[in-house]
């Protein structure tokens, strides 16, 4: 099992300014590697006038801020108090794996002279929850259907999905199984 720990660190204040020019800082790492930053705040917006005095007395609501950028409306899961209306971080989680998946899959075809005229991923995470409230997720399938334009292409087409698969940052980042049920057709 892999253990993710968060640690507690004081930090300056980092509200998002508008002389920032991007969320994401490219900089040369220790091992000649690039090493990317991606600025994010997360700001609780569901304070219905007594703060937490109460497990119900609260909304899970909040926004999902980057520099530059329009923000989305969070919450929690339905089955946590969350609303129904608002992304939540489990959707998100699975969104983050099938778009991933699917800017590293047109840049291949792409470089292979494959055509790609349609994309479409039906993803889907399962994740557990414990007894006592504590979850993971425990896989992910992404489902993308995608048209192309040559049939001569079609293995290929198919092949580069795992390739995309290999290459995912965020795929590579998880610790749970991410499965690839692709479906590639021909243009007509």
């Amino acid at each position: 099992m892999i253990s993710r720990f968060c640690q507690a660190v004081p930090v300056p204040d980092t509200s998002l300014q508008a002389g920032r020019e991007a969320a994401a800082i490219t900089r040369e790492g220790e091992l000649g590697t690039k090493q990317h930053r991606y600025e994010v705040q997360v700001v609780w917006t569901g304070n219905a006038g007594d703060g937490t005095a109460s497990w119900r007395g609260y909304r899970r609501d909040h926004e999902i801020r980057a520099a530059g950028k329009p923000a989305i409306d969070g919450s929690s899961d339905p089955a946590f108090r969350g609303d129904p209306a608002r992304w939540n971080p489990e959707e998100l989680l699975v969104a983050s794996l099938s778009a991933c998946h699917k800017l590293w899959y047109l840049g291949l075809c792409a470089q292979a002279g494959i055509v790609v005229t349609a994309y479409e991923d039906a993803a889907e995470g399962v994740m557990a929850e414990e007894t006592g409230g504590a979850g993971q997720f425990t896989a992910v399938t992404l489902r993308p259907r995608v048209t192309i334009t040559a049939q001569d292409g079609l293995q290929k087409a198919l092949d580069l999905h795992h390739k995309a698969h290999e290459m995912c940052f965020i795929a590579r980042s998880v610790n749970f199984p991410v499965a690839c049920e692709p479906v590639v057709t021909v243009e007509e």
